[in-house]
């Protein structure tokens, strides 16, 4: 009966404990990396294919940047909350369009 309780007292205190860790949150979101990773390699294709002038590339680059400092920033507590990710997601959604526009402008080196 003794050994059943203290079982059970361990269980209980190993499930708070574990609904703490997971409800604590995350630094790590996979589609933001993602996401500014494949933003990096379209920017370097555009250079590479001539579509982007080394300014444009320069002012995409440094705006990536600008989304990475923010990230770490957001990331620096700690915690990543679902109102930073949305932010962070409509950053990136503004780069890729700016990523898009200068690479489809017309100007070539």
């Amino acid at each position: 009966m003794k050994k059943n309780l203290v079982v059970g007292i361990m269980a209980g205190i190993l499930l708070v404990m574990g609904a703490g860790i997971a409800s604590a949150g995350s630094t790590w979101d996979p589609r933001v990396d993602r996401r500014e990773v494949r933003q990096e390699r379209r920017i370097d294709r555009g250079v590479a294919s001539g579509r982007l002038t080394p300014w444009e590339a320069r002012v995409l680059k440094k705006e990536q940047a600008r989304i990475r400092f923010m990230e770490a920033r957001m990331k620096s507590d700690g915690h990543l909350t679902f109102r930073e990710r949305q932010i962070l997601n409509q950053r990136l959604n503004v780069a890729s369009r700016d990523i898009w526009r200068l690479n489809h402008n017309g100007y070539y080196r």
